[in-house]
């Protein structure tokens, strides 16, 4: 067994943990936006390929001790590099830096480049190439104090960039934090769903994907280990090309936005993920939504930050809490937004709330649990539970061929 680091966003770790747990990767320990776990190449490649939450995988291959860079550069050339890579082969590392004493992470990075440079000439008189766009080899160098480790990337581009998204509005939420905020909902596609401020439609589809148990690896067109020496193709292929787990939903998944071109993009991405038989769209308001005919399970993610002036913060959340109140009794809302104003505004007493991090802001993710009447009276009516689809955590395409 080898160990290996999925990355991921802050909040994110323990449903990582979790996805980890469902794939067989044995001891896993959770850390600040990161997951440490073990097991073989197979796991590495359903890791990439079946993790809904994580941003890249490690692989680590050498820890060491640089007290500065000249150290730096020398641990990295004693690294026998020829394992890894070739000298034909182009290369790229991105640098991590939580250091007091190696305090420039483009001077580290320039090091350990000129280590892996050196180490290739010294034995065939001819270095590798560094390449910014596609390079065949991707590293990850991660300083902490004196600590120094350095990975092979597995991912390559960020695993958030899932191949399905063809175009976006503006501000879009990360696919990695929308399907986070899915599964600290409990989602897993057991009723109706609704994304009333859907945008460029990424948590309708990302809550479609889990609905139906697809990979969300599936869309992407390549990952950075198929560059690797030790890369086995069989064995890949029989992950990507596994679809036994996938599972039918038998409800609808319902996307709406005031915006006619956001509700254009969405249906762009939809189509392209493969999906528009599980999501209805729709051009209207949050007001003018229709009331749905039974309960259902909402999450969403509307304007705030630099979006929104304190007057429209007031008028949109103002209508949320009241549409919410009035037309959705019995179903459960998840909202996030880094605004405290809107959500005072919202008027409802939340169930749960979550610090997540979008983008660079600061967020709540709150739960709504709807009902008619007062809070109190409905706490003592139903002590906390209300059916199936209603439930979240407490507290707190085609194939390859």
């Amino acid at each position: 067994m080898e160990t290996f680091v999925a990355k991921t966003l802050q909040g994110l770790e323990e449903v990582l943990a979790e996805e980890l747990k469902q794939i067989g990767a044995q001891n896993i320990t959770t850390g600040r936006r990161a997951v440490t776990f073990q097991g073989s190449l197979e796991t590495l490649y359903k890791a990439n390929v079946h993790l809904r939450t994580a941003l890249r995988i490690l692989r680590p291959i050498a820890t060491f001790t640089a007290r500065n860079t000249d150290e730096l550069y020398a641990q990295a050339k004693a690294i026998d590099w020829e394992k890894y890579m070739d000298v034909s082969q182009s290369f790229l590392i991105e640098t991590t830096l939580y250091s007091p004493i190696i305090t420039n992470s483009r001077y580290a990075t320039y090091k350990v480049k000129d280590a892996i440079a050196d180490f290739f000439n010294e034995k065939y008189g001819k270095r590798p190439s560094i390449s910014v766009t596609k390079p065949d080899i991707y590293l990850n160098l991660h300083i902490s104090d004196t600590t120094c480790t350095l990975s092979l990337d597995s991912s390559g581009e960020p695993l958030f960039k899932r191949g399905y998204r063809v175009a976006q509005t503006e501000a879009p939420i990360n696919e990695v934090l929308a399907a986070g905020m899915l599964l600290l909902a409990g989602w897993k596609g057991q009723c109706d769903f609704m994304d009333p401020m859907c945008g460029s439609g990424t948590i309708a589809i990302e809550a479609a994907l889990i609905a139906l148990n697809i990979p969300p690896g599936i869309f992407r067109s390549s990952f950075a280990f198929e560059n690797w020496k030790d890369f086995d193709a069989d064995l890949f292929d029989a992950i990507y090309n596994d679809d036994s787990h996938e599972r039918a939903f038998k409800h609808t998944i319902f996307a709406s936005d005031i915006a006619r071109k956001a509700i254009a993009i969405a249906e762009s991405n939809i189509k392209n993920a493969g999906l528009s038989k599980y999501i209805q769209l729709s051009t209207c308001s949050f007001a003018d939504v229709p009331e749905p005919s039974k309960p259902l399970f909402m999450v969403t993610n509307p304007p705030y930050g630099e979006r929104l002036n304190r007057g429209e913060v007031e008028s949109l959340y103002s209508m949320m809490g009241a549409t919410l109140k009035h037309k959705f009794s019995g179903s459960t809302a998840w909202i996030i937004s880094s605004s405290r104003e809107g959500f005072d505004k919202i008027g409802l007493k939340p169930d749960a709330k979550i610090h997540l991090i979008n983008g660079s802001l600061p967020c709540e993710y709150r739960k709504y649990t709807l009902f008619a009447g007062k809070h109190k009276e409905f706490k003592s009516k139903v002590v906390g539970t209300h059916g199936s689809c209603v439930r979240g955590p407490k507290s707190k395409s085609p194939r390859r061929g």
